[in-house]
């Protein structure tokens, strides 16, 4: 039997479809960004990251532009399928995503790289490609990345905490003005009410977090999962008795790290070192 034929030919990823259905009532309005963003109040790059499907928005901007173009409920209808939407990470993670889009409170650990939810899309796509993925499939999960930040985004944000390894912030992008958007964008999140950075100096030693990447979420319920990830493989961890000893690792490890306002020093003195190299 032969194929059926998508009658649109639009694409079917909800967040593509999202991005399209913005460019397509833009072009449709006449309108050019700079104009839009005058007309509703907010920043006219934050509609333009939103038609190139590197950020859904915020429900209050999506109602705005359902008004401004006469759509009501449309295009919140497509955020909110978006935005629900974990089918675009890959298999083993999207039982994590599920869980992640619904807790209450995240704690995180890195060893390696920086975590998803801070991450720039330069960032992303060079961790990415290192790991192999490249065209079309490097391009769909730097975009499902980007779409994870907006759960520390609004006011109803969780609370996020992050300890960064000392290496992750000594490990440079090979783009030397994507290293330093990166660090900015760091250093902008480091400030957000919700977010809590901290640096684990290379100094404070061998600790009980070296080998992989913990993710800890808790949820509605009142209970806490933990994540585990490495280079190769993540592993969701959901019996209590590991998840407490990980808990206490955890806090651990955190009496090492730097406080928050020292961190926050720590990462804008990199960027000021990064702003001034004279190779760049």
């Amino acid at each position: 039997m032969p194929q059926r034929r998508v009658i649109t030919g639009r694409s079917q990823e909800p967040r593509q479809r999202f991005a399209e259905e913005l460019r397509k009532l833009r072009a449709a309005n006449g309108t050019s960004l700079r104009a839009l963003g005058e007309r509703l109040g907010w920043d006219y790059s934050l509609f333009g990251k939103m038609e190139k499907g590197e950020t859904l928005g915020s429900p209050e901007v999506v109602q705005a532009l359902d008004t401004h173009y006469g759509t009501p409920g449309l295009l919140l209808a497509l955020w909110e399928v978006a935005a629900g939407d974990h089918t675009q990470f890959r298999e083993r993670y999207r039982r994590y995503m599920a869980l992640e889009a619904e807790a209450v409170s995240l704690w995180h650990f890195a060893v390696s790289v920086l975590p998803g939810l801070l991450q720039t899309p330069g960032y992303a796509r060079e961790v990415l490609a290192a790991g192999g993925l490249k065209g079309k499939e490097l391009e769909q999960q730097v975009e499902a990345r980007m779409g994870r930040r907006e759960l520390l985004e609004g006011e109803d944000a969780p609370p996020f905490r992050t300890i960064l390894s000392e290496a992750v912030l000594r490990t440079p992008l090979r783009d030397a003005g994507e290293w330093r958007a990166q660090l900015e964008h760091l250093g902008e999140a480091a400030d957000r009410p919700n977010v809590t950075v901290h640096v684990l100096l290379q100094s404070a030693g061998l600790h009980g977090l070296v080998s992989a990447d913990m993710w800890y979420l808790l949820l509605p319920q009142g209970r806490t999962v933990a994540y585990t990830e490495n280079g190769y493989r993540g592993e969701l961890i959901e019996e209590p008795c590991p998840v407490v000893r990980l808990q206490t690792t955890y806090d651990a490890v955190r009496d090492l790290a730097l406080p928050p306002v020292q961190s926050r020093k720590f990462i804008l003195r990199l960027l000021e070192e990064a702003s001034c190299d004279p190779s760049t």
